[in-house]
């Protein structure tokens, strides 16, 4: 899962076949600006907006960091913050076994605020690693009450990135269309270089933006146009062929 947020003034985690989905997260509103933005007609400066920021897990010893995308020059598009990684096991463990409410941090609203998964009777990481992986085997709407739950805890709105958002996203803004051949082995982990299994997040190169395993390692959850479920980025499983941006799989009742 890889989290965002718009930056105004970011699939879930699912197995199919054996491959891993992870959600992208969007981060909404505007914190620890550091960075100019210009000035507005008036000739008042702008706020600053910040490369990155970061997110606290609640009831965990680890955080979150997001980086900043830009807005497209249209207007369709804009800025926001997404997750440098998908989201990991440190911070989905949380919402998952409610590790928060064990450790007396309950959720704004009570413990109805959010919906969470059936605890697994079964590793949920499929014995293919924990701490430093990206969390698998959750659904489109789980992914989903987990921004709603990261929202709930922060006080700040997160959801999952549009497939638009997404895609922006991983071109590095429209500056990276595609990877060429001989450098995808240098950001993704894909069939031909990852065993058949998925790896410990940015152990592979970032885009221009800081954002890594945009493409391979696992499927991120994104939001469609019509409002469902797609993946994006290919995973560990897939061939070079579908390492680019525009590849997507729609969400499958069989996932």
């Amino acid at each position: 899962m890889r989290e965002s947020r718009e930056a105004v003034g970011g699939g879930g985690m699912s197995m199919r076949c054996g491959a891993g989905l992870c959600a992208s997260l969007v981060l909404m509103g505007c914190a620890g600006q550091s960075r100019p933005c210009g000035a507005n007609d008036a000739g008042v400066a702008k706020p600053a907006v910040a490369a990155s920021v970061r997110q606290e897990i609640p009831g965990a010893a680890y955080s979150i960091e997001l980086r900043l995308v830009p807005g497209k020059a249209d207007g369709s598009i804009k800025p926001f913050y997404m997750g440098a990684t998908e989201v990991t096991w440190e911070a989905a463990d949380t919402y998952i076994y409610r590790l928060d409410e064990e450790r007396g941090v309950p959720v704004q609203g009570g413990a109805d605020a959010v919906t969470r998964p059936t605890k697994p009777y079964l590793p949920p990481d499929r014995g293919f690693g924990h701490e430093g992986y990206a969390a698998i085997s959750l659904g489109f709407a789980n992914a989903k009450e987990f921004c709603v739950w990261l929202s709930a805890h922060s006080g700040k709105k997160y959801r999952l990135a549009t497939e638009a958002e997404w895609e922006w996203a991983c071109t590095a803004g429209g500056k990276e269309m595609e990877v060429p051949m001989d450098a995808l082995d240098g950001v993704a982990w894909y069939a031909a270089n990852s065993n058949e299994m998925p790896h410990p997040v940015a152990t592979k190169k970032a885009n221009g933006l800081g954002l890594h395993d945009m493409l391979g390692n696992v499927q991120e959850w994104c939001v469609a146009a019509d409002g469902k479920g797609v993946t994006k980025g290919g995973s560990y499983r897939d061939g070079a062929e579908r390492m680019r941006a525009g590849h997507r799989e729609v969400s499958d009742r069989a996932w």
